[in-house]
């Protein structure tokens, strides 16, 4: 291996990736290498995704990370030909009186962005849904806390993607520019050194100005002028290590898969109306937020919830799901409201982490001694990943602002630490 690298990328995940491109298409002559401890690319939290993207959040930064990047997805597969598995199902939240109350306001400034969305009244989703909307004589929905369905807002910029294919994209295109790739790295610790050494054993001191000047792995040391970290859930570890607060903190996320094989979820899974696939949209139910995702031509949903207290935040190499949690929690919610899904078991499932930054629920992009940090996407890593991407690439030439796809700048310093300027997601599941 050359004796240092113009950057190593450590992950090759979604976001990794398409950090990796970004700057390998700014630098072409420049030799950046991905290191990844899986023996192929996106086998971490990525392959753990639900695989749905979205543009409605509650933060104009994170509705213009979600809105670009999807925009660029679309650019790639209707125009360049690549098959992304993009799917605009849509996404159809249900929403209690209060819900929608908080939700109106947002709706509406994000309609000066070109948001487009649909009311549907309670009466109308029950129809076409077979939904459940009344709930107040029901003594199991009272005591788990449900509330009567209120509204649906149909989302139709909003759907599915197949989370391979996005990253398969970023791993040909990165190669293609003369990128370098290796698999089954592990990464056991960031190496810092003096930028100035003197030679005395034990270096560096707290006197002596230092760097990170690349990662110590099972394989060796491989030295870099920058460092890019964006590991994800692992991010926090390498960091503690060195002193390094980046505000994300790792926590397990489930999903069930269920068979539509009886009529009614059959009805249910292939619901007519929404979109041109013709299936159900991508449905969060009112809080407690269960999501249910369809696969039109698996015959399948995948549904999940993303609990918070008291869930810890915990580190997993191999996160497991509970089958508790879905007997006797996500199906309690579940069934109520749809009670299609009565006696429906997972005949699937799996658990992953999610990066959540603590501090507003946005991506966390800064650099700190030739280290950069890229993640923290809280749950929405695959619909953010080409402007996460963008943003990181701009932060590694120094600019004070970030171009996303069509045009569109945010200030790289907005996603730091430092000069963080940004609200708090109210909209995370």
């Amino acid at each position: 291996m050359p004796v240092e690298y113009d950057a190593i990328v450590v992950g090759a995940g979604v976001i990794g990736l398409s950090t990796a491109y970004h700057i390998k298409k700014r630098h072409p002559d420049s030799r950046i290498l991905v290191v990844d401890k899986f023996n192929s690319a996106g086998q971490g939290s990525t392959a753990k995704s639900m695989s749905a993207f979205r543009c409605l959040f509650s933060s104009k930064v994170n509705y213009l990370l979600s809105d670009s990047s999807v925009d660029f997805y679309t650019y790639v597969q209707n125009q360049l030909g690549v098959d992304l598995k993009l799917m605009f199902i849509g996404y159809l939240w249900l929403l209690s009186e209060e819900e929608y109350k908080e939700m109106r306001p947002i709706l509406e400034s994000l309609t000066n962005n070109n948001l487009e969305y649909e009311e549907h009244e309670a009466e109308d989703l029950s129809r076409r849904l077979g939904l459940v909307t009344r709930l107040k004589s029901d003594e199991e929905a009272e005591i788990i806390g449900l509330k009567d369905v209120y509204k649906g807002v149909f989302i139709p910029k909003a759907g599915v993607v197949n989370a391979d294919c996005v990253v398969q994209f970023y791993e040909e295109e990165f190669l293609k520019l003369g990128g370098e790739i290796r698999y089954g790295v592990k990464v056991e610790s960031l190496m810092v050194e003096p930028c100035k050494p003197i030679g005395i054993p034990g270096e560096p001191f707290f006197w002596q100005k230092s760097r990170v000047s690349g990662i110590k792995t099972d394989l060796g040391v491989i030295k870099a002028k920058k460092t890019v970290l964006a590991t994800g859930a692992w991010i926090p570890q390498l960091l503690d290590a060195v002193g390094i607060e980046c505000f994300i903190k790792p926590k397990k996320r489930q999903v069930f898969a269920l068979e539509a094989k009886k009529p009614e979820l059959k009805r249910l899974l292939y619901t007519q109306g929404f979109n041109s696939v013709g299936c159900l949209p991508f449905t969060i139910l009112p809080k407690p937020r269960v999501l249910i995702r369809p696969f039109p031509k698996e015959g399948v949903f995948w549904v999940s919830y993303a609990d918070d207290f008291p869930r810890a935040f915990m580190l997993e190499d191999d996160p497991q799901p509970e089958k508790s949690f879905y007997e006797y929690g996500i199906y309690q919610v579940l069934v109520k409201y749809f009670p299609q899904f009565k006696d429906s078991h997972p005949y699937s499932a799996f658990a992953g982490l999610y990066e959540i930054n603590t501090l507003d629920g946005h991506p966390v992009i800064f650099e700190e001694n030739d280290l950069m940090v890229v993640g923290g996407a809280s749950g929405s890593g695959i619909m953010k990943a080409d402007a996460i991407g963008r943003v990181a690439a701009a932060l590694y030439d120094g600019e004070e602002y970030a171009s996303l796809y069509g045009g569109r700048k945010i200030r790289v310093s907005d996603l730091g630490i430092k000069e963080r300027r940004i609200e708090r997601e109210k909209l995370q599941i």
